[in-house]
């Protein structure tokens, strides 16, 4: 069985990568993990202020996933598996990927202007023949309907 692995942030470009990886998913028979990763917090001083901002954080990103995740069963029937991590993008995920071997595919999407965001730029740059799986850079551009047409 595939598993489609999405890193969730707030960007829309996440979102259109929970799309294609929820529809592939659905069109193959495989599963869906999303990782939501919460980055390091600054050093604070007073020890009991630190926890309290990294338990924000982690309450915030676990409230994106579960809404998205939400969105993704209504449109797909797909009940993604849901992991949160703390640390930098590129260490966090590099190291979620070497825990898990069941990972099949990994999903990223790349904005619509600008220039690429730090996942898509590492792993789809220098680091993309060491990835233990394909990578699937999907157009933050794409419609509802053009995700149909290539996830089909």
């Amino acid at each position: 069985m595939r598993t489609y692995l999405v890193v969730m942030d707030e960007t829309q470009e996440a979102e259109v990568a929970l799309h294609y990886a929820a529809r592939r998913a659905a069109a193959t028979g495989g599963t869906v993990e999303i990782l939501a990763i919460i980055p390091p917090q600054e050093v604070v001083e007073w020890g009991a202020v630190q926890e309290a901002m990294a338990e924000e954080a982690r309450l915030r990103a676990e409230a994106r996933v579960v809404a998205a995740s939400g969105e993704m069963m209504e449109e797909s029937g797909i009940r993604p598996s849901i992991t949160v991590r703390q640390g930098t993008p590129v260490r966090a995920l590099t190291d979620f990927l070497k825990e898990r071997q069941d990972i099949s595919v990994l999903v990223l999407a790349a904005a619509s202007d600008g220039a690429p965001g730090p996942l898509v730029a590492h792993f789809g740059g220098a680091a993309a023949g060491g990835l233990p799986c394909p990578l699937v850079i999907v157009p933050a551009a794409l419609t509802g309907e053009a995700l149909d047409r290539v996830t089909a």
